[in-house]
């Protein structure tokens, strides 16, 4: 486990914080435990966020936390005292109390005496006479109106809160403006028709899933169409060295994923996406986003990237412009599918269909190659067997 401990009396051990990785050197600490808190070996009792991923802080042992060093949101340093734990409180802890016997019931109410009948007399008393004069009337100009009763003015809450912007949100919120301020940003828009990769998807998820374990995406197909467009189109996968003014060519493609989390965006890296195929790519995938989930992405898992795809469609965005990811040139943005009409030779029919945004880089990339690496992507989607058969 990545954490120090120092021995003191009674079995208590100081944890500290553990080393980071080469690029990081300090992180905000959160506490998910509190003094007095009984833990398990490996429970979590701290994440400490940095401005590109969360360390998690385990137990080295069960125990009771007997004191925390560090106040919440502190900043911390490698080899920094975190807390302390009693490795012999487990037994100290106290006993939860016992639970008091339930009240003796409420003696139940008497009971009550059966209604008597009264019986019903044989002659009833006549009904009593009509009036033969009628009924007095008052004019309408006599009649005096109510006033309504005026409205109560109802008010919410007018109280805010502040919260402290964590690591990674600054960190996020740095890197796209610089992406403005540094990159001459262009987008370019196309569509795609999902008939047939629908229908691919369609025939065969169901024993794509049963033989390999992984469900068919939509992503794999978006990720290898804009790993043979790239090749295709290599300036889209460059980027510009600012120090030496070059460009700097990569022969391998290697894709960003923007993936939405309760903490920020992170971008874990699909690595050689050229030479992957749909199966490779959705297996890899999955192992991701399975860290993700269980929040043990590290800054290498995320480093590097040629290139990146937003999918804003998941969360029913139709259209949009991207920002591209620095140090990168381009990146690619999806959207939601939607019935659309559009015309097909000659005739309007109603497809599925996919806008596409592409924003690049025009200091290093031209219209041209931006908008046929877009087309590539359109027709790699559209029919994957061009990229199969090198068209």
């Amino acid at each position: 486990r990545l954490f120090h401990i120092t021995a003191t009396k009674f079995d208590a051990v100081t944890v500290n914080c553990p080393p980071f990785a080469e690029s990081i050197t300090s992180g905000d600490i959160v506490w998910e435990k509190a003094v007095g808190d009984s833990v398990e070996i490996d429970e979590m009792v701290a994440e400490i966020e940095t401005d590109k991923t969360t360390i998690p802080i385990p137990a080295p042992s069960s125990g009771v936390i007997e004191e925390l060093l560090v106040e919440e949101g502190a900043t911390v340093t490698p080899g920094t005292p975190l807390f302390k734990l009693n490795s012999d409180g487990a037994s100290a802890a106290p006993q939860p109390a016992k639970e008091e016997a339930p009240a003796a019931a409420a003696p139940s109410s008497p009971t009550e005496p059966a209604p008597v009948s009264t019986p019903i007399p044989d002659t009833l008393p006549p009904p009593p006479p009509v009036p033969s004069a009628p009924m007095a009337s008052k004019k309408v100009s006599d009649v005096k109106i109510t006033p309504s009763i005026a409205p109560v003015s109802v008010t919410g809450s007018r109280s805010e809160h502040r919260v402290k912007m964590n690591r990674m949100r600054q960190r996020i919120s740095q890197r796209l403006k610089d992406s403005q301020n540094t990159a001459a940003m262009l987008t370019t828009f196309n569509e795609v028709d999902m008939t047939n990769i629908m229908a691919l998807r369609n025939k065969h998820k169901d024993a794509f899933l049963k033989k390999h374990g992984v469900k068919l995406s939509f992503m794999s197909a978006f990720i290898k169409a804009s790993a043979y467009g790239l090749t295709d189109q290599p300036v889209v996968n460059a980027v510009i060295d600012d120090a030496s003014n070059e460009i700097i060519y990569r022969d391998y493609v290697d894709i960003s994923i923007a993936v939405s989390t309760e903490k920020g965006l992170v971008v874990p890296v699909l690595r050689n996406c050229e030479n992957m195929n749909f199966l490779e790519i959705e297996q890899e995938m999955t192992s991701l986003a399975q860290k993700a989930r269980e929040n043990k992405l590290t800054v290498e898992d995320m480093d590097g990237g040629t290139f990146t795809i937003s999918n804003g469609g998941v969360f029913g965005s139709m259209f949009g412009t991207p920002i591209i990811n620095p140090p990168q040139s381009a990146i690619l943005g999806m959207h939601a599918i939607l019935d659309r009409p559009v015309a097909i030779n000659g005739e309007v029919k109603i497809r599925p269909m996919m806008y596409i945004a592409l924003t690049y880089d025009h200091r290093l990339i031209d219209g041209r190659e931006a908008v046929t690496f877009l087309r590539k992507i359109k027709a790699g989607v559209e029919d994957p067997s061009i990229y199969l058969l090198g068209m």
